[in-house]
């Protein structure tokens, strides 16, 4: 078997006021997404959500189910993003093949028995970053280029958070359950994400940061408005955030990440935005 995953448990804000660095990032943080020759999941509690990243090497990955499922095949009762952000690969979903160049996006509903990753070059290995949602309908699978994606620029240099918001796999896109997932690209000169920051109670996320520079780290806040944490955070590494949590980062350098999110709803401004002189 080549997928690895751990179980995380949901826990509440009071609970993770009380948390020192080691256990905020135990809870929180996934340090390893991408290992060769290995798909690596991490199973949340929060929705249900299931992050992590596949990397063939010298052999193509099938997509196994795990335990937590309690499903005779991975998406029985799920559907599935992918962007690469690695080298040229492919992805076969019950023998259809696509084709995923970097950072490009397929989506694959309900329903599908046989899921497996591919790399074109085991020199420059694909990586594919997976998001996975629990799914009540079975939706077409289709691949979404950057050049479909719905495009959206907001901050500005002023601020440091010039960016350029690409909505990849999301309802005035395609038609998913509740999973919707897209990339946000940092200017240079532009260290700051999703600020000012938000919560939205019906729905959690994950981020994974990428594009990150040797030697360089985003700082990602969470927490409550009103009682916020910091994890550093370094290339390649993804961060569960709680309903109940604001989301937003501040790097070194400029960089890229991948954000995805599950729950009540599909309105990507479904936010309760919080000032910034209001962050405590």
């Amino acid at each position: 078997m080549n997928v690895n995953y751990e179980s995380r448990y949901a826990i509440g804000p009071n609970e993770a006021n009380a948390l020192d660095t080691a256990a905020l990032r135990a809870n929180f943080l996934i340090e390893t997404v991408f290992a060769d020759d290995a798909v690596q999941l991490v199973y949340s509690h929060y929705d249900r959500y299931i992050a992590g990243g596949a990397k063939p090497v010298s052999k193509p990955l099938p997509l196994e189910t795990i335990d937590p499922l309690k499903a005779a095949y991975f998406l029985e009762r799920r559907e599935l993003g992918v962007i690469n952000v690695g080298g040229a690969g492919k992805v076969t979903v019950d023998g259809e093949l696509y084709e995923l160049g970097y950072k490009e996006a397929l989506y694959i509903g309900k329903g599908n028995k046989e899921v497996v990753f591919f790399s074109n070059d085991a020199s420059t290995p694909a990586k594919f970053y997976l998001n996975s949602a629990p799914a009540h309908q079975a939706f077409p699978t289709k691949k979404v280029t950057k050049a479909e994606a719905e495009i959206v620029e907001l901050g500005s240099l002023e601020t440091a958070n010039h960016r350029t918001i690409n909505k990849l796999l999301v309802n005035s896109v395609i038609e998913t359950c509740q999973l919707q997932m897209g990339m946000t690209e940092l200017k240079t000169g532009s260290v700051w994400n999703t600020m000012p920051a938000h919560t939205h109670d019906r729905r959690m996320e994950v981020y994974f940061y990428f594009e990150v520079p040797e030697g360089q780290a985003v700082s990602h806040f969470m927490g409550q408005p009103d009682e916020t944490r910091h994890i550093w955070m370094h290339n390649e590494q993804a961060v569960i955030s709680p309903p109940w949590s604001i989301h937003a980062g501040a790097g070194t350098s400029n960089y890229t990440f991948i954000w995805g999110m599950a729950g009540e709803n599909l309105d990507y401004d479904d936010m309760d935005k919080r000032a910034i002189a209001d962050l405590k």
